[in-house]
C-alpha cells in the first residue's frame, strides 16, 4: 500500500552496493525515517518501507532480519520480531499496524526511492 507518494518525486539514497545483500539501510526521505531492503545476490530486489515500527514504538525496521513467509518476503522487527511485507508494509501478525512502503527503482547503480 503507497500511502501518500506523489511518484514524479524520487529521492537518491545511495548507492545499490552500499547495502549488503538481504539486509537494509535506514535514511532520511522528506523528514521521514524510511528502511531500503536489497533482497537476493546476482538479480537483487530493492524495496523500501516505514522504519518505524509501530508494535514497539521504534525506528528499528531497518535493523531486522529479512526472510520469506510462503511467497512473501519479509522483514522481522528487531524488538518484537513481528513481520513485515516488504511489497506491501503489511505487518502479518498485526495489520492494523501495517506501515507505508514506497516505490523504489535502481538506476546507474543507485537507489531511488519515491516520496
Amino acid at each position: 500500500m503507497h500511502r501518500d507518494i506523489q511518484l514524479n518525486q524520487w529521492n537518491a539514497i545511495c548507492s545499490l552496493d552500499q547495502i549488503v545483500p538481504d539486509t537494509g539501510v535506514a535514511a532520511l526521505l522528506g523528514g521521514r525515517q524510511v528502511a531500503v531492503f536489497r533482497v537476493g545476490g546476482a538479480s537483487p530486489r530493492v524495496f523500501a518501507i516505514d522504519n518505524y515500527d509501530p508494535n514497539s514504538e521504534a525506528s528499528v525496521l531497518s535493523r531486522g532480519l529479512v526472510g520469506s513467509i510462503g511467497e512473501r518476503i519479509v522483514v522481522a522487527s528487531p524488538i518484537y520480531k513481528q513481520h513485515f511485507d516488504l511489497q506491501t508494509g503489511e505487518c502479518l501478525e498485526a495489520p492494523h499496524h501495517s506501515v507505508a512502503s514506497y516505490p523504489v527503482r535502481v538506476e546507474d547503480g543507485k537507489v531511488w526511492v519515491g516520496a
